[in-house]
């Protein structure tokens, strides 16, 4: 299922999800008519999130449906019309608005595919286009792929954690960051590889099973548990999950032993309990003895309460009894790491006279943050077998020489030599030519699907949670090089 409209949600526009300097920046460039030149932008972060060995690239199918109804719209133009600026002046005169208002998108998107497992300073999206549209793109794009990458990385690690055969439910839209911060959770987990969500929206929205159990207040409601567990097994004879540690967890194992037994007796089955405080790991092997001497040893054992990757991890040393993960606040909030990171660099600008590019990067006193000139592609080398073996960046402006060496951008001592024969595909894909949508997009499942391979497709070694296994990311040598001589033209020689 394609995602409908994100401005079905919100408003007609939203061409507003932007920073106001977005907008400054625009109106300079048409004030000094380079609103035309050619641009490319690269959108990328630096570091995976987690202190983790990779990401789930995320977030392009709501990129595109923005892309797809960008513009602005008369409410959007009389808001900024009344903008002032410090003496009390329109901040932008009447023709620039004039200008927005006609404005079309006409940019070229490349973009890698989503679920696609994707390392530091490799572009997630490639614009190129006029100067002044990319640069109106950039805070739109990073807010849709930031945060979905982050959450569906993050859902790809509690998949790992708990194994092929659990299910793991997305439980979290209650601790959201808001309706919208909550829906897009819902989704990118479910990317990422969770198998259901409670968001009831985002089932509608985007086809996402939906799953839930009841609430502590069901059980206070009716005064006793056993009743509780009755009535909510008459209104769902089918479709019963218990919540039984209300008062006291085990007798409410015991108190759903009963009700289920009643249950069956009228041709039904207790799909599972729930458990939700405690001590998961002991309470969940003595559950699990209940509900087996009991005659019930396809009941599920269903565990919440602030889960994560490596308390998952921890429960099943410790030999819990627990094949369904409710994993709520942990995953939407992103815990432990609040953004992903991600950035918008310019990396090339035509000339003024449209002859030739101007390959640009942004300096740092930090190496990491420096940025890569040229327009980039990404090459993922891959073993015999078709798993990851290496990635290159490459310009794809400059032809690539006959023998191809990778380099380290962050250590130009650490060097990988390309063999001639070695099987590779290009990451970046086109999504717009022109401002026109020339790939039919995946739907949500084939994504998650696709994410799942891509993962497991990883050595475990660059899986793992504690100091992963650095896997190669290298700038193709002349690229490289080109990079270090920019360096040396724009960093001042200061005196000793």
């Amino acid at each position: 299922m394609n995602p409908a409209p994100l401005s079905g949600l919100y408003a007609p526009s939203l061409a507003l999800v932007t920073d106001l300097y977005q907008l400054t920046m625009a109106y300079g460039y048409w004030q000094q008519g380079m609103q035309d030149r050619q641009a490319v932008f690269h959108l990328y972060f630096r570091r995976a999130p987690f202190q983790g060995g990779y990401a789930v690239a995320a977030g392009l199918a709501l990129a595109v449906n923005w892309l797809e109804n960008f513009r602005f719209s008369a409410e959007d133009l009389d808001y900024l019309a009344g903008l002032r600026g410090s003496k009390g002046t329109p901040l932008f005169p009447r023709e620039f608005l004039d200008y927005l208002r006609d404005l079309k998108f006409t940019c070229d998107i490349d973009a890698i595919a989503e679920g696609t497992v994707v390392f530091g300073n490799e572009p997630l999206i490639r614009v190129q286009g006029p100067l002044l549209q990319a640069q109106l793109l950039e805070t739109a794009l990073l807010t849709l792929v930031n945060f979905q990458t982050l959450i569906a990385t993050k859902a790809a690690r509690i998949r790992e954690a708990a194994g092929p055969t659990d299910q793991v439910l997305e439980f979290g839209l209650r601790r959201a960051q808001g309706f919208d911060g909550g829906l897009g959770a819902s989704r990118a987990a479910y990317l990422g590889g969770v198998d259901a969500t409670s968001n009831v929206l985002a089932g509608q929205r985007y086809g996402i099973p939906v799953r839930g159990t009841h609430a502590h207040s069901w059980v206070q409601a009716f005064g006793d548990e056993e009743k509780a567990f009755a009535a909510y097994a008459q209104a769902f004879p089918d479709d019963s999950v218990f919540l039984v540690d209300t008062y006291d967890t085990l007798e409410g194992v015991r108190h759903a032993i009963s009700v289920a037994r009643r249950m069956r007796a009228d041709g039904h089955e207790l799909g599972g309990i729930r458990l939700d405080s405690g001590d998961l790991a002991y309470l969940s092997r003595e559950a699990r003895a209940l509900l087996d001497e009991a005659g019930f040893p396809n009941t599920r054992i269903v565990a919440s309460n602030d889960l994560e990757e490596n308390l998952i991890l921890s429960l099943k040393s410790q030999g819990a009894r627990i094949d369904t993960w409710g994993v709520g606040t942990q995953l939407v909030t992103a815990y432990n790491q609040a953004a992903l990171g991600g950035v918008y660099k310019l990396a090339a600008l035509r000339k003024a006279d449209d002859s030739d590019w101007d390959f640009t990067l942004k300096l740092s006193e930090q190496l990491v943050k420096t940025s890569i000139p040229g327009i980039l592609q990404v090459r993922r080398y891959l073993t015999e077998y078709g798993k990851p073996r290496a990635d290159m960046l490459y310009n794809t402006a400059e032809p690539l020489p006959e023998n191809l060496t990778l380099v380290d951008p962050a250590d130009y001592t650490r060097r990988r030599a390309v063999r001639p024969e070695a099987q590779y595909k290009e990451l970046l894909e086109p999504i717009f030519r022109n401002g026109r949508r020339v790939l039919e997009l995946p739907t949500l499942p084939e994504s998650r699907a696709h994410a799942q391979r891509e993962v497991q497709s990883l050595d475990p070694s660059i899986r793992r949670f504690l100091n992963p296994h650095t896997y190669p990311v290298g700038l193709e040598l002349t690229l490289h090089d080109y990079r270090d001589q920019l360096i040396l033209e724009k960093r001042p020689l200061r005196p000793a």
